[in-house]
């Protein structure tokens, strides 16, 4: 795990990322941890193992609060940000990492609201914490950001379509985040080795990451990717809102 951001030069930030208990979250908040900054780790239903990264990363010598929440729940976003309030006083980095849909058991519409509804009002949420100066990411794929114009695995389908629905929505609030001094971005990547989306795919559609693989030249592992979607939340917003990482020649702009 090469850290990608300098030690130390987010020393004095606070950041959150959601789905911080494992993969692509878990590894970009303990890239902000080395790099200095205060962390809110946050999870789902995965109690002890949240618990265990905050206490790897408190011996980085920073502070890191365990926050769960079902992020579907207003009730339960706002209890998470009045806690990181009451700790931390604000947020300088907030990431909308946490997605689904694939799993078994939910509800028709649960990939909309978790991956659209939800992500409007983590941020609805957390914006009386973020000051001027601030940055917000948005954690995407591939997949979802060009499926308005290359079709994806139908097993896939309506998950994509959903964060697609998710990333138009919040780029609708660029404007108003712009006027209270806060910058957004999106990071897409190709579909990433190791992740829970891509064990599910692999399962309802055998062959389709080594398929995926052999077409893209390389896939990312959750590692590499989450040093990019750390990176995003410190360098210069690109003009469009958008870094692409990986392989982008299978999709249509």
């Amino acid at each position: 795990m090469t850290q990608p951001i300098a030690a130390g030069s987010l020393a004095g930030k606070r950041a959150l990322v959601t789905g911080s208990s494992r993969g692509i979250g878990a590894d970009t908040i303990s890239y902000f941890a080395n790099a200095g900054a205060d962390v809110v780790v946050n999870f789902r239903n995965k109690a002890p193992r949240a618990e265990k990264l905050a206490t790897q990363l408190r011996e980085l010598g920073v502070r890191a609060l365990v926050q769960g929440a079902d992020l579907t729940d207003p009730e339960s976003l706002a209890a998470m940000f009045a806690e990181v309030q009451r700790e931390f006083g604000g947020l300088d980095i907030l990431v909308l990492n946490a997605s689904g849909g694939m799993e078994s058991g939910m509800a028709e519409d649960y990939a909309l609201k978790l991956n659209r509804d939800a992500q409007l009002a983590v941020l609805d949420a957390a914006l009386p914490l973020l000051g001027e100066g601030s940055r917000v990411v948005f954690v995407t794929s591939h997949q979802a950001h060009f499926i308005r114009t290359t079709p994806t695995m139908p097993e896939y389908e309506p998950v994509a379509l959903s964060k697609r629905a998710g990333e138009d929505a919040l780029r609708e609030r660029i404007p108003a985040l712009a006027e209270r001094g806060i910058e957004f971005v999106v990071v897409s990547g190709d579909m990433i080795e190791g992740t829970v989306t891509a064990t599910l795919l692999e399962r309802a559609n055998p062959g389709a990451i080594e398929e995926r693989r052999e077409s893209a030249g390389k896939l990312y592992n959750v590692s590499e990717f989450a040093a990019e979607v750390a990176l995003a939340a410190v360098e210069p917003v690109p003009a469009d809102n958008t870094r692409l990482i990986g392989d982008t020649s299978s999709f249509n702009a």
